[in-house]
């Protein structure tokens, strides 16, 4: 689908500006590695734990260069993009460090440049590289990404599939208010903008009630609708499905005043994010929060793999040529990664994995999406939870010990924030195809399989010498290998 989001005249501007970045990587070789994910899956503590072990010596294990003690120094540089926002990694860390906060999440885009000096593994390659790899680290909410397939979509598509989707049970009553209301409203009728913005309000109300926690619904365009930024109350905004659409559109309606604005947003939002950043990314990372899908059920998880389905379709994948790699750029590795494992006993890592498993290759299949090589892996960034065993009768139970976050739940106790407890969290089912099973164990109604809490962030051990050790996590450094491990080889 990716090559129907562009015209010659935009793919001619992105050959002349991949053309420009090649020409300057001869002299400074650098990779662009995407982080996205939907709202709540943790692209910000990604990124900062990412950074964080890679410039203090963090223990990474997995990740072949630093294990075998070839990078010498990891630091920060100055962006190369001065008109994208820095991502604040500084503040982040101190958020998750000193203040044992989670650091305020993804709102738009940003980008960080951190620098890797390494020695490269054999003499072959010591001799042809430059010993030094940056990478530029480009942050961006999932929700912008699942814009895109609205480039080839007209406002009638958009309108019907719109109304397809507010239909289905897990979203009915969520959108009955908009239903109700776009259903009362003629689209011949002339154009106003009171009317237009309430059916905007109404239609974006609905999209936020699908995002809460009991609901965890993932496929919600447009994105700008849920985080509008700089744009929130211009026109571009300012527009929503229609139901009961005219064959043939009068100047001056209604009808003709959404259009005009759909296609305006299509325009000035979503392809040149599509033309300036997507189309220069090499390698990609996709956060998912398969934690709160799974406890909100098999609706739930289906519209998990929707999102991820289209969110890959948007990706340009494949391996070039000398020449072709020159004019254009494609992400030729991309990991889907299910985040906060930490709130799980590591005994269910496995069946994580599976579940991601089966959600990613269902998702690769039917984006139609090939020549890229995919990976998945149960991660935390941050772990924020140690494991332990509990005795309950005869049975001893595996359980996980931290913080829970201030007014977090669970089988009628409310946490303060402070006090450390130990949680039996569940088991995931062995089979992965029961979690999207809606007759199956999971469905709407029934126990949740695990029970779900949000913890602090960890206390960070020190050494006798007094200094503050990495940020702990788990399976980062499996993550790394697989995005950037073959460049420092």
């Amino acid at each position: 689908m990716a090559s129907s989001l562009t015209t010659f005249t935009d793919e001619a501007r992105i050959a002349l500006d991949t053309l420009s970045g090649r020409a300057a990587g001869l002299f400074s070789p650098s990779l662009r590695l995407g982080v996205t994910g939907l709202s709540r899956a943790g692209k910000t503590v990604f990124i900062s734990a990412l950074v964080h072990n890679l410039i203090h010596g963090g223990r990474l294990p997995l990740f072949q260069a630093q294990k075998s003690g070839r990078i010498a120094r990891a630091f920060l540089e100055e962006q190369p993009d001065d008109a994208v926002p820095r991502f604040q990694y500084e503040d982040h860390i101190a958020a998750l460090v000193d203040d044992r906060v989670w650091p305020d999440s993804t709102r738009a885009i940003s980008e960080l440049r951190l620098t890797i000096e390494y020695e490269a593994a054999s003499g072959w390659n010591r001799l042809f590289s430059a010993g030094k790899l940056s990478v530029d680290i480009v942050d961006y909410p999932g929700e912008w990404l699942l814009d895109l397939p609205l480039l080839g979509k007209s406002f009638t598509d958009f309108s019907r599939e719109a109304a397809e989707l507010a239909t289905l049970p897990v979203r009915s009553g969520l959108s009955q208010a908009w239903r109700e209301l776009a259903s009362s409203i003629d689209p011949d009728a002339d154009a106003d903008e009171m009317t237009a913005r309430r059916l905007a309000e109404s239609f974006a109300a609905y999209l936020k009630a699908c995002k809460l926690d009991e609901r965890a619904l993932s496929t919600l365009p447009p994105g700008r609708f849920l985080m509008p930024g700089d744009l929130e109350g211009s026109p571009a905004l300012t527009f929503a499905p229609l139901m009961k659409l005219s064959g043939r559109r009068r100047p001056g309606s209604l009808q003709a005043m959404m259009e005009r604005r759909y296609e305006a947003y299509k325009t000035h939002v979503v392809k040149p994010f599509f033309r300036e950043h997507i189309t220069r990314l090499d390698r990609q990372i996709v956060l998912i929060d398969a934690m709160q899908a799974l406890n909100a059920g098999p609706a739930a998880m289906a519209d998990l793999e929707r999102a991820v389905t289209e969110i890959l379709s948007c990706f340009r994948p494949g391996r070039g040529n000398f020449v072709t790699e020159l004019f254009s750029r494609r992400i030729d590795r991309i990991l889907v990664a299910a985040t906060k494992a930490d709130q799980l006993h590591h005994e269910s890592h496995d069946r994580l994995q599976a579940i991601v498993r089966r959600l990613a290759d269902r998702a690769v299949a039917r984006a139609n999406f090939s020549g890229a090589d995919v990976d998945v892996v149960a991660m935390a960034a941050v772990r924020s939870t140690r494991e332990g065993t509990v005795k309950q009768g005869r049975e001893t139970l595996p359980v996980i010990i931290g913080t829970p976050l201030k007014g977090e739940k669970i089988n009628g106790e409310t946490f303060d924030g402070k006090t450390e407890t130990a949680i039996f969290p569940g088991d995931l089912p062995e089979k992965a195809d029961s979690v999207f099973d809606p007759s199956g164990p999971q469905a709407e109604g029934n126990e949740p399989a695990i029970r779900f809490v949000r913890f602090r962030p960890p206390k960070l051990e020190r050494t006798a010498e007094g200094v503050t050790l990495s940020l702990p996590h788990i399976r980062l450094d499996r993550a790394l290998q697989f995005l950037i491990g073959d460049y420092l080889a």
